[in-house]
């Protein structure tokens, strides 16, 4: 499986099956002792773009913006809205005295290995030069969100130290990246992030009904709130807290349509599990990192449905960075793409 190689790191033994991921970043740009280096990380959900100025090398979240995507009114405005939220940003930082590197931005979407947008699922923006339209001032790059989320748990989160893991992100949608030595994994066009939009064709054994299970329309924070709308008969249900809460009140039919999407999910990362034989799974994402119910039914169905017997036991754990993975990250492509610090990252795997 080809993938990219430009993030500069090496793989060192500690002993007691610890390792460390050191990367090893060149210095390119020319600051004063005063002056801080960051960059704009965006993360560009269905919802809400959630944007915010990140230092590096912490990764800690100098400043930040949210606001809602509305993606009805079509790509070119969700577009024109976060070209000016990172534009707003930029001239924070400027205010700052903080040396910008440049606009890393993760996408709800597919995108390819040249940061073309080549899917319109959520945002309207296949064939439009969003990467291009966001580096009007400083560079830019787009990435799939699930990839920047996935790279910002191998550098600061629960990925640190691990030479393979899966990342699973569980909200709007639902999918995965494979990270191999600290690298997200793309594919051969981008698109290896697919966990859930696909239709499993079965018939049903007992009537014959021919049957196509899609895991999103299941197991997705949408899709919870659908079910529940439809088992109330009310179209004032819109969203996967409203099910939670009513579940958390003791409503049984809310209780029963999250256990069964958990394990539905658990179905699915335990496949991932079967396939890729990673060490570690990192599950994020605003569902995802939900706990109760849904996670004790998703760990218990996914633990249920791995194979091997020394692979039933891996490490599922919560995303370390929340839901400010992907913004992190998405400032996080900047600098390992650019080099453009000079520093030296040991992570030890305690």
């Amino acid at each position: 499986m080809p993938y990219n190689h430009d993030l500069p790191l090496s793989i060192l033994s500690c002993g007691n099956g610890k390792i460390a991921i050191t990367f090893t970043i060149t210095h390119g740009l020319q600051m004063n002792s005063k002056q801080q280096l960051g960059a704009i990380g965006l993360d560009i959900g269905g919802t809400k773009i959630s944007a915010g100025v990140v230092s590096w090398p912490s990764g800690e979240i100098l400043h930040r913006r949210i606001i809602p995507t509305h993606p009805a009114r079509g790509g070119d405005a969700v577009l024109d809205d976060t070209v000016n939220l990172a534009t707003e940003l930029c001239e924070w930082a400027r205010q700052q005295q903080i040396e910008l590197a440049g606009i890393g931005a993760g996408v709800a979407e597919l995108v390819d290995c040249c940061g073309n947008v080549t899917s319109s699922c959520t945002i309207d923006w296949r064939g439009v030069a969003v990467q291009e339209r966001l580096s009007g001032t400083i560079p830019a790059r787009v990435e799939s969100d699930v990839r920047t989320a996935a790279l910002a748990e191998a550098i600061f989160g629960a990925g640190c130290g691990s030479r393979l893991f899966t990342y699973v992100t569980v909200g709007t949608g639902i999918s995965y990246c494979l990270v191999q030595d600290g690298q997200p994994l793309k594919g051969a066009n981008g698109n290896a992030i697919i966990l859930s939009s696909s239709p499993l064709s079965t018939s049903c054994t007992s009537c014959g009904t021919k049957l196509r299970p899609v895991l999103e329309e299941f197991a997705s924070g949408p899709a919870i709130a659908k079910r529940f709308a439809r088992t109330r008969k009310s179209a004032a249900i819109f969203t996967a807290e409203e099910v939670f809460r009513a579940a958390s009140a003791g409503d049984q039919d809310a209780s029963e349509i999250i256990n069964s999407a958990g394990e539905a999910l658990g179905v699915s990362a335990a496949f991932l599990i079967n396939v890729l034989d990673p060490e570690l799974m990192v599950v994020g994402g605003g569902l995802g990192l939900a706990g109760g119910l849904y996670w004790d039914a998703f760990l218990r169905s996914c633990r249920e449905h791995i194979f091997a017997d020394n692979s039933r036991g891996l490490p599922i754990v919560r995303a370390k960075l929340g839901i400010d993975a992907g913004l992190v990250g998405a400032a996080a492509i900047i600098f390992v793409s650019q080099r453009k610090t000079e520093a030296n990252y040991s992570y030890d795997s305690n």
